[in-house]
């Protein structure tokens, strides 16, 4: 499983880091923001996106509406790993066609059942 990790704050991209390997990641690239992430996305096939929302460049609604207005990355799961918890959030983001949503701050165990769903419900589907 090759993944991306898009969050500005270093110390949450290694915590979900951390919980991709235990769940058999075996690539995972990191990103800072929207920009940089699609710039890899351009560049690198992955299976699975975990975003935050609010991240300088291109925050995540951004880099989401980006990854499904492209053939080759509209069918990359994406899961939204944000501070944003207001009911209207979450509607625009699943209006976003995002794959799941996680309200900060999360225990491991929710983001580990959540990635673990959003990747089962892909696999399932096709």
């Amino acid at each position: 499983m090759r993944c991306l990790i898009v969050e500005d704050s270093v110390i949450v991209r290694r915590i979900l880091g951390n919980v991709l390997k235990t769940l058999g990641a075996t690539h995972i690239l990191e990103a800072p923001d929207g920009q940089t992430a699609w710039q890899f996305l351009e560049k690198e096939p992955v299976d699975l996106i975990i975003t935050d929302w609010n991240m300088p460049e291109m925050n995540g609604l951004e880099l989401i509406r980006t990854i499904r207005s492209h053939e080759h990355t509209s069918h990359i799961p994406v899961i939204m790993v944000t501070v944003r918890d207001k009911q209207d959030d979450v509607r625009k983001a699943y209006q976003h066609q995002v794959s799941g949503y996680i309200v900060k701050p999360f225990t491991l165990q929710a983001i580990k059942e959540k990635i673990e769903q959003v990747i089962h419900s892909t696999k399932g589907g096709k």
